[in-house]
């Protein structure tokens, strides 16, 4: 199984028009968050579903230093992962999505997208927990919100595509579902993987590199 994109090149930087945060004239802010194109082929026999993770190993494990002035995160702090984009259920017969199909635009406190195409479902991306303690954000944020990584971060992050070709129709997660639902509800039922990345950041120093 091979999955592709048309929106960047695998390993290369990802568009700001694909991130929810960008730089702006007066520090930073929200941006297009569209989500990016992706296409798929040659899935083995046997296919009755795709589920698709987007997810960013390289969030720092003290959010107490990010965006804090005149602080740099160090590349070499610790990490986890942040789940930016849950997509199950997506018929066998599907293999593509389009450029800004299913995002464009932040939504405050989340957008009420936990239905995809056809009989797919979105899930709940950690942008949930990251605003729970927000007045102006909180709420369940299905579907996809792109990057929005540190600005004082000194790691370029990668954003994963991840691609599983499943042999059930349909998994068994919860109405609202995380990755660790997912995760848990494909043990014994992949028959294939594939993933592309793409890499973001807002650190000035980083991004004036190219």
């Amino acid at each position: 199984m091979k999955l592709t994109t048309d929106s960047f090149e695998h390993r290369g930087k990802l568009p700001d028009k694909f991130a929810a945060g960008i730089p702006t004239a007066d520090g930073y802010g929200f941006g297009e968050n569209f989500n990016p194109h992706l296409c798929w082929s040659d899935a083995p026999e046997g296919t009755q579903s795709f589920a698709m993770i987007m997810m960013d190993p390289d969030v720092p494990t003290h959010p107490e230093m990010v965006g804090v002035p005149d602080v740099e995160i160090p590349v070499r702090q610790a990490r986890t992962v942040f789940t930016h984009w849950l997509l199950i259920d997506i018929d066998k017969g599907t293999s593509e999505i389009l450029e800004g199909q299913h995002s464009k635009g932040v939504t405050p406190r989340g957008k009420d997208e936990s239905k995809g195409p056809g009989n797919s479902r979105q899930g709940l991306n950690d942008y949930t927990g990251w605003f729970a303690n927000d007045r102006d954000m909180a709420g369940d944020w299905f579907g996809y919100d792109g990057p929005f990584p540190p600005p004082n971060d000194l790691r370029e992050h990668r954003y994963f595509f991840r691609l599983f070709a499943l042999d059930v129709p349909t998994l068994d997660v919860p109405e609202k579902f995380t990755a660790s639902d997912v995760l848990k509800a494909m043990r014994g039922h992949i028959l294939a993987e594939d993933a592309i990345y793409g890499t973001y950041t807002l650190h000035p120093k980083l991004r004036a590199k190219g």
